[in-house]
């Protein structure tokens, strides 16, 4: 992953360069934050997943902090964060506010997505890519429709549509963002059919973890290396460096 590097001169640089201090040593939290919970979630050891979990999306976020990232990329991050908090109890009324709160960060995804149409900033999103997701999304709905509980089916709908767009919306930032789009649709995927008591893979929650993970990690990604690259992704005209990500 690489971009051009450049600082900005003077002391708000200055205080750019001290920040960035802190980058890598937040990935290597998150990346152990991450190894842990999918630890624990593959050993049935829920302690360790009520610990780390709650863990990855904040320390994510710092790290996009640091690295200058645009304020939706946190904001979505940490909306994020507060699905993660309210998924970890086991009861509807949870399930359903971690699923809103996980719809707003989408907003703020879909967001920094749309921003600099029409300025010849990025390419398009693909109009054959957003085909494919909305076939896939019609076959998946009418597939599950009949095996989910009758009070879920609206907002999960009105939820998976949010979903879709976002994933499709990702690719205008590169292959990063829209593999994490594609993930975080798999994973949700992957929920919606336990929910549904569809047959499902040998450790579940453990695939759900790792697609979602390596979801908001590539989305974030790929957000900064647009904002390495400069124009409407960077938080402001000056303030967010252009390092390589690592």
């Amino acid at each position: 992953m690489s971009a051009t590097a450049s600082y900005s001169a003077g002391p708000e640089g200055a205080g750019t360069r001290r920040a960035e201090r802190f980058a890598r040593p937040l990935l290597i939290a998150f990346l152990v934050a991450a190894a842990v919970d999918l630890a624990g979630v593959l050993a049935g050891l829920d302690a360790l997943h009520l610990v780390a979990k709650p863990l990855l999306m904040p320390v994510l976020a710092g790290y996009a902090a640091v690295r200058g990232g645009p304020r939706l990329l946190i904001a979505a991050l940490l909306f994020g964060w507060g699905g993660d908090v309210f998924l970890l109890a086991d009861n509807d009324l949870a399930f359903l506010l971690g699923m809103g709160s996980f719809a707003v960060g989408h907003v703020c995804y879909l967001t920094l997505f749309g921003r600099g149409r029409g300025q010849g900033r990025r390419p398009r999103a693909s109009p054959a890519a957003g085909i494919a997701y909305a076939v896939v999304l019609v076959v998946f709905l009418v597939l599950i429709w009949p095996d989910l509980p009758a009070d879920l089916r609206a907002p999960l709908t009105g939820y998976s549509l949010l979903l879709t767009a976002m994933a499709w919306r990702a690719g205008v930032l590169g292959r990063y963002a829209a593999a994490g789009g594609a993930l975080f649709l798999l994973s949700d995927a992957l929920i919606a059919t336990g929910i549904a008591e569809w047959p499902r893979l040998p450790a579940p929650d453990f695939w759900v973890m790792l697609t979602y993970i390596a979801a908001q990690f590539l989305l974030a990604v790929g957000v900064l290396t647009a904002a390495g690259r400069g124009g409407a992704y960077r938080r402001t005209a000056s303030s967010a460096s252009t390092r390589p990500v690592p």
